[in-house]
């Protein structure tokens, strides 16, 4: 592979279509694609600071690198993308991309990033922003610390573990979801999702589970968390209390102590749902 070190490079498409190279203590500064259509190329300890340095690209990976915030809408229309120890500044960053494999990475400013994408790694991932990972699929998150709201949406094929997400509305009409040993709290959480399930998890949220398909709960903990379930078809084991729940559409919810139970028999079938629970301070029509 041919070798760039510490180089500083301006212009538009300053290494378009570049292939088998490796860069080294370089500067991409002003000039939009810098390595637009480039192919197997490994970048160490270098910097993007102008916009779409990596679309339509191929076999990328970064280590120790940086993208500033005017490197926005950077990695799209990318296959074989990896990043390590790196910050990304940008938002908008990762569109329409498949095979991400990212590794103590963070992202200060990830509004709108990882949309449409497919085949996803984060591990010790952090990211603030706002709608992160619209409509994506098969992501696997470790480690995976969130602050922003609306993530997930429209996603398929979640797996998350020992992970942290402060997010309003997340996981909304996702399918297939899985969440292990995570804090999650936001309001509104998985509405309209099919088959979301919550293992070992804390969680906290006003209105939360509700209009899901096939939701189950294994040893999970709510705290502040009020007119929980409605319309959703549930299969709960709660440690400890729930505030209230509120007209859920069918199955089974174990807990230690509801504070409300409100079944409204004019909305639902309260047939359809088996309520398990020895400790109920209040019971509401």
């Amino acid at each position: 592979m041919d070798k760039i070190i510490q180089d500083y490079l301006t212009g538009e498409r300053a290494l378009f279509q570049g292939n088998n190279l490796e860069i080294y203590n370089t500067i991409f500064a002003d000039g939009e694609s810098p390595l637009k259509h480039s192919s197997d190329i490994e970048l160490y300890n270098s910097m993007f600071k102008w916009k779409y340095p990596l679309w339509y690209s191929r076999n990328i990976s970064m280590k120790d690198c940086t993208l500033f915030e005017m490197a926005r809408a950077g990695i799209w229309y990318t296959y074989n993308v990896s990043a390590e120890d790196t910050v990304i500044e940008a938002p908008k960053n990762f569109r329409r991309a498949d095979k991400i494999r990212l590794k103590n990475v963070s992202f200060p400013n990830a509004e709108e990033t990882l949309w449409w994408c497919n085949d996803i790694e984060l591990n010790n991932v952090t990211a603030k922003g706002n709608y992160f990972a619209m409509n994506s699929s098969n992501i696997k998150a470790d480690n995976f610390t969130l602050v922003g709201n609306y993530s997930f949406d429209g996603c398929k094929n979640i797996e998350v573990t020992n992970s942290k997400l402060i997010s309003k509305d997340a996981f909304w009409n996702t399918d297939n979801v899985t969440v292990r040993n995570s804090f999650i709290s936001g309001e509104y959480l998985g509405w309209n999702a099919r088959n979301l399930t919550l293992i070992d998890c804390t969680i906290e949220s006003l209105q939360g589970m509700c209009y899901i398909d096939n939701l189950v709960m294994k040893n999970c903990t709510l705290i502040n968390t009020t007119l929980a379930f409605e319309y959703s078809s549930v299969d709960a084991d709660i440690k400890g209390k729930v505030d209230s729940v509120f007209n859920p559409a069918s199955g089974t919810i174990k807990a230690e102590h509801i504070g409300e139970l409100i079944i409204q028999k004019d909305k639902i079938d309260a047939s359809k749902t088996n309520i398990v629970c020895n400790n109920i301070d209040k019971e509401t029509e």
